[in-house]
């Protein structure tokens, strides 16, 4: 169902994958917007057992494309160092596919907003208690269950961690 990648040399590993996808703070979510255009809007997000989690307004572009079609994409750029010299960039990067739903129970909500929260202020248990008490009903989270996740990095990224034939 989901391609092969073609230069299979650069492939990261499942393990490497899940470590760009924790080691990431934003990455872009790909939705089929309105009139068949396609959606990309940046946002922060968590990864979290299999799945990544995400919030937003009560209403807008996103959640009205996730209520039409729940499959989306959505891809984290790890490095991107660009090295003019070379005509190239040294980047990684990862790519998931997978079906999207706003979470409307509250308890899965509340649990998934806590574990968002804990991502960005890990130090502060209190205050972002307190945050999500204040925002709860104005707030929505979006699971993204994945299907499918590839990651790539550049030739020579590969080389610096083995050697290449």
């Amino acid at each position: 169902m989901f391609r092969e990648m073609r230069r299979k040399k650069q492939v990261l590993s499942a393990e490497e994958n899940i470590q760009v996808l924790h080691r990431g703070t934003s990455g872009v979510l790909a939705v089929a917007g309105d009139d068949d255009y396609p959606y990309a809007v940046p946002l922060s997000y968590v990864y979290h057992d299999n799945k990544i989690y995400f919030h937003c307004a009560r209403s807008g572009h996103k959640l009205d494309a996730i209520a039409r079609h729940e499959k989306v994409s959505f891809c984290v750029i790890d490095q991107d160092q660009v090295v003019p010299e070379e005509y190239t960039s040294y980047f990684r990067s990862v790519i998931v596919f997978g079906k999207a739903r706003i979470l409307e129970d509250e308890a899965e909500k509340r649990s998934a907003l806590e574990i968002l929260a804990a991502r960005y202020s890990p130090d502060h248990k209190q205050g972002r208690l307190q945050e999500i008490e204040k925002e709860f009903k104005a707030v929505r989270m979006i699971e993204l269950a994945i299907d499918h996740m590839s990651g790539k990095e550049a030739m020579e990224l590969v080389k610096a961690k083995r050697p290449i034939d």
